[in-house]
């Protein structure tokens, strides 16, 4: 297996094992256009065709991947976002969309916008549609915790303590992060140590530019957000032995000219990648027959972090917390 097109997208296709019963996985390195949900709409219908030609079970898209990443023009950038929140979308998400589930394409993660509890805000929800689930019931959407840079003008913060569910359809325990929420290692360590999630999906619109200098050392990027996706998507992976499937958008803003770092990836329970997608191109990655089980109980079978954290560290009464064990 390797690259090929499909439509108008590259395909990279990997095989994890030759099991078919075993899990596969379809990523989206996609870009969304601004002001434009109905392409967006498209896009997503497309690739999701593709995905389950090619036998994936379940698909995953991007953040803001229905309306588009945010620009500094408030009125008008709300204006539109008030056309593109979920809820306008439902009939296409239930007809449409939902009427290429079956009994092997089994899923789609989604992220966009819903309207917010408070006047004039958003929020950032990630949601499932499997064809059987309410997909936006607080038991089914993890809402973005961590608010960064302009999100905090249109949206508010998730703050939702139910983070984790039991997907049927990945056959294993499952954590949701969007984006930056991902560099808070309290919120990964919850998961791994209190919900035993198996897997992260993590959902992105991570931009590419920052600078850092160091002149005296003669170093200098000015992709650092970029590179920064890179390494911890690796680290966060080996330290809490779980699965990360890091899908997040690719290319520049149509208004703000912003460029999103693709990258869209892989990264088993060591810590190594196995597939990652381009930071320039739309690519569409798909890894077959996935053991999420067997290769989380692998490295546990060397080291299990979790019991030796535990022989240390107490959790802490009615919290989801721990603190160092004294005497």
């Amino acid at each position: 297996m390797g690259v090929d097109q499909a439509d108008e997208f590259y395909v990279v296709e990997r095989a994890y094992s030759t099991d078919d019963s075993n899990l596969s996985v379809g990523l989206a390195n996609i870009s969304a256009k601004v002001p434009d949900v109905e392409a967006n709409k498209d896009k997503v219908l497309r690739v999701a065709k593709i995905f389950k030609e090619r036998g994936v079970n379940v698909a995953i898209f991007p953040e803001f991947c229905l309306s588009g990443y945010f620009w500094e023009e408030e009125d008008d950038c709300r204006e539109y976002m008030d056309s593109a929140v979920t809820e306008e979308h439902t009939d296409w998400i239930d007809g449409e969309l939902s009427a290429l589930l079956d009994d092997n394409f089994k899923a789609i993660v989604l992220n966009n916008l819903r309207r917010g509890s408070e006047a004039g805000k958003y929020v950032n929800s990630s949601f499932v549609v499997d064809g059987d689930s309410e997909y936006l019931a607080d038991e089914n959407t993890y809402d973005k915790v961590f608010v960064p840079g302009i999100e905090k003008t249109f949206t508010e913060s998730g703050r939702d303590d139910r983070l984790f569910i039991d997907s049927e359809s990945m056959g294993a325990r499952i954590g949701f992060t969007t984006c930056y929420d991902y560099l808070f290692n309290d919120l990964l360590r919850e998961y791994t140590l209190n919900d035993e999630v198996e897997a992260i999906i993590q959902i992105a619109s991570w931009r590419a530019a920052a600078t850092r200098d160091y002149p005296g050392m003669n170093i200098r990027t000015d992709a650092y957000y970029g590179e920064l996706w890179d390494k911890v998507m690796a680290a966060n992976s080996a330290t809490n032995q779980v699965w990360t499937f890091a899908c997040n958008a690719v290319g520049t803003h149509d208004v703000s000219g912003a460029t999103f770092w693709g990258g869209s990836g892989v990264w088993a329970p060591s810590g190594l990648e196995l597939v990652q997608a381009s930071h320039v191109n739309e690519e569409l990655l798909i890894v077959q027959n996935l053991d999420i089980k067997g290769a989380r109980a692998d490295e546990h079978e060397e080291f299990n972090y979790a019991i030796d954290f535990k022989e240390i560290y107490r959790p802490l009464e009615d919290s989801r917390g721990f603190s160092r064990q004294v005497g």
